[in-house]
């Protein structure tokens, strides 16, 4: 099982669905594509359909479906603008509890940001917490 050698960190630090729907893609993406990015990219994919990125790991959604207005449009990797969320969930959030979210990891002067600006927000707290995380085991070993 590639995939179970190839998992990146915060998917580890996950739970054994977010696990088995990275592995099960991965491989099937391998058996299909090859080795390599492409793989990687699925089973993100795939993995961002029914978890979110929650500080340094992945958490399922309440609902399946896209994080971002992208993933809607199979055109969108040749359109210019656009922000990837990074497995923060913008579509299936109100602003509310992207607010919430946002405060909870220490983002600062969130009340005039529109959803789209909490989403990256989120995604820079959740990349600190990623790096926290990998800084910390690294230190342990």
């Amino acid at each position: 099982m590639p995939g179970k050698k190839d998992m990146p960190s915060t998917i580890a630090r996950s739970g054994d669905k977010a696990q088995r729907t990275w592995v099960k893609t991965h491989d099937n993406a391998i058996d299909e594509y090859g080795e390599g990015e492409r793989a990687h990219r699925t089973a993100f994919a795939a993995l961002k359909y029914t978890h979110e990125k929650v500080g340094d790991h992945w958490e399922p959604k309440d609902h399946n479906g896209p994080s971002d207005d992208r993933a809607n449009d199979p055109r969108a990797r040749d359109k210019e603008g656009g922000t990837p969320t990074g497995g923060v969930d913008v579509l299936g959030h109100t602003k509310r509890e992207l607010l919430e979210r946002a405060r909870h990891l220490g983002v600062r002067r969130t009340s005039n940001m529109t959803k789209e600006q909490l989403g990256e927000q989120i995604k820079k707290a959740n990349d600190q917490a990623t790096a926290r995380a990998r800084t910390d085991r690294a230190s342990q070993n």
